[in-house]
C-alpha cells in the first residue's frame, strides 16, 4: 500500500495536518500550505474552525440527541479532539467508524484512532465516492438499524460534480433511520462569509496539489441537507455553529457548517 504514497505533490490530509499545526507533513506540503496562506491568510483560522466545530458538533450529539454511533467519511490524519475521543468523553460506550482512503492517514488512524474501554473505534480504507463500500464495512461495527451520525467535514468538495456530491448523501442517509443527523462543513466563496480570498487559493491547490477541490454557494451546500431538519443555528460559518465563549470570539470563516436531522 506504500505504493500509494507519493511524498512529491502535497496532499490535502498532510497540508490540513500542518495548517493544524501538526508534523505528518513532508516539505512540499508545507511549501503549497505556505502558499496558499499567501493567497488566503485565514485558511489556518478555517482549519482550526473546522476542528472546533466537529467538536461541538459532536458533543451535541452524543450529550443532548443520544447519538451512540458516528460514521466519519474523510477523517484525515488525527489531531487532538478526534471523533472518538470527543463522543467517548460523553458516551464511552459510543462505535465510530473513521473511513479515508490515503495510505498514510490509515497508519496513522490504526496506531493512533484507539477507543475507550467500552466502546469501539474502527477504520475503513474506502473512497468517499464510493458509499455503497462505505455502508458495507461500516455495518461491521455500527448498528445501521438504529440512529448514526455521518460527518462529511470538508469531504464534498472534492466531488467536483455537485450532482455526484448529492447522490452519495442520499445513498448515505438513505441507509440509516430516522434519528439519525449528518454534520457537514463546506468552503464557499460567498463574500459574505469573506470567501473571496478562497478562488485564488484554490486555483493555486488545483494545479500544485491533490485532490482537486471546489467550492459551493449556499443553496448548492443547502441541497445536501434536503429532506432533513436542520437543527439551529441553520446554515452559518462553521466558526458560527452554536460558539460561545471563547469560540464565540472566533472571526468568521469561508467555511460553511451545518447539522441535518433525519426525521
Amino acid at each position: 500500500m506504500n505504493d500509494r504514497i507519493r511524498t512529491d505533490i502535497a496532499h490535502n490530509a498532510r497540508v490540513w495536518n500542518y495548517w493544524l499545526g501538526g508534523k505528518d507533513n513532508y516539505p512540499v506540503d508545507r511549501a503549497v500550505g505556505d502558499q496558499v496562506t499567501g493567497f488566503y491568510p485565514g485558511i489556518g483560522e478555517v482549519a482550526r474552525a473546522d476542528r472546533a466545530f466537529l467538536g461541538r458538533a459532536v458533543t451535541h450529539l452524543a450529550a443532548d440527541a443520544g447519538i451512540r454511533q458516528f460514521l466519519d467519511i474523510g477523517t484525515g490524519l488525527p489531531t487532538a479532539d478526534n471523533t472518538h475521543e470527543v463522543a467517548q468523553r460523553v458516551a464511552p460506550d459510543a462505535r465510530i467508524v473513521y473511513v479515508d482512503n490515503d495510505p498514510i492517514v490509515l497508519t496513522h488512524a490504526r496506531a493512533l484512532l484507539t477507543s475507550a474501554p467500552g466502546g469501539v473505534t474502527e477504520y475503513v480504507d474506502a473512497d468517499a465516492r464510493d458509499p455503497e463500500k462505505i455502508l458495507a464495512s461500516a455495518a461491521a461495527t455500527l448498528d445501521l438499524s438504529r440512529p448514526v451520525a455521518v460527518l462529511m467535514l470538508g469531504i464534498l468538495n472534492f466531488v467536483l460534480d455537485t450532482d455526484e456530491a448529492r447522490s452519495i448523501v442520499r445513498t448515505l442517509m438513505a441507509a440509516v433511520p430516522s434519528g439519525s443527523h449528518l454534520v457537514l462543513t463546506h468552503p464557499t466563496l460567498e463574500p459574505e462569509l469573506g470567501g473571496e480570498g478562497n478562488k485564488a487559493a484554490m486555483a493555486f491547490w488545483n494545479e500544485h496539489a491533490t485532490p482537486p477541490i471546489t467550492a459551493r454557494t449556499r443553496t448548492e451546500f443547502a441541497s445536501f441537507l434536503d429532506g432533513l431538519d436542520v437543527l439551529e443555528p441553520g446554515i452559518v460559518s462553521c466558526a458560527r455553529w452554536r460558539a460561545d465563549g471563547a469560540d464565540g470570539a472566533a472571526h468568521e470563516v469561508a467555511q460553511f457548517g451545518a447539522v441535518g436531522r433525519k426525521p
